[in-house]
């Protein structure tokens, strides 16, 4: 057997929020948390789905099925139930960008449609992540590489209660420090030189954003993450959905 993942206390969390459970109508799945380790595995080592170890199963039995969880969101509810109770005194905000693999362009609609852009480094996405207090995963947004970080930041905090917003200068933007302000959450983002009335921000706070850095630096351990083979933006969030589920309940 390849090397598995879960652990018990994580698989706890998970197993209520699988489809084909016992209790459910229809066809009951065959094993939910072998399937997930499958997952995981081609999420991990960024192997073709071909590439699939037999000992999880046929490898096409195994990419439907992911098919139809993606379509239904179940990945985003075993995230939602890994990740529940953020400590939400500080939010921060980063993005990161990766490189499309040739495998992951060709998808109906066009790259466009897909979070997919060229930018300095070629065929690219942008990850645009927001973490609570402790580094650990709110929510995220995918956007083609050339997009300005910034642009993404509004509807990924909409609805979300913080005290304060921690961020690099790619984030001193005076629409993000107006809406901060309205809000009564404290600022805490890097200032441009340009920006002629500095703002007093708090430097020991600011030291906490390398919390978010380590949480890329997590995330791109699974290779199928740190180079996007994806075609779909559906199928890549939900990789990062179950990543960023494992990384939280470690």
């Amino acid at each position: 057997m390849e090397r598995l993942i879960l652990t018990d206390a994580q698989w706890a969390k998970m197993s209520p929020h699988c489809l084909g459970k016992p209790t459910d109508p229809g066809r009951s799945g065959t094993d939910n948390r072998l399937f997930i380790e499958a997952v995981l595995w081609i999420v991990r080592t960024g192997s073709p789905w071909r590439d699939l170890p037999p000992s999880f199963g046929k490898w096409n039995t195994i990419f439907r099925r992911y098919r139809d969880w993606v379509k239904a969101d179940v990945f985003v509810r075993l995230f939602e139930a890994c990740s529940d109770d953020p400590d939400m005194e500080y939010a921060m905000v980063d993005a990161t960008i990766v490189k499309v693999h040739r495998h992951g362009q060709g998808a109906k609609g066009g790259p466009q449609n897909q979070a997919i852009g060229k930018s300095r480094g070629g065929m690219t996405t942008k990850i645009l992540a927001l973490t609570d207090a402790l580094g650990n995963l709110v929510h995220f947004r995918l956007m083609p590489g050339q997009r300005h970080d910034s642009v993404g930041v509004p509807p990924l905090i909409d609805g979300l209660l913080f005290d304060g917003l921690i961020a690099d200068k790619a984030f001193d933007s005076n629409a993000i420090i107006a809406e901060l302000n309205q809000r009564g959450a404290k600022v805490v983002i890097s200032q441009h030189s340009r920006r002629k009335q500095k703002l007093d921000i708090d430097a020991d706070i600011y030291k906490w954003r390398h919390l978010i850095e380590n949480f890329f630096c997590k995330l791109k351990e699974f290779k199928r993450i740190a180079m996007r083979a994806d075609k779909t933006d559906t199928s890549f969030s939900a990789a990062i959905y179950l990543a960023a589920a494992v990384i939280h309940s470690r």
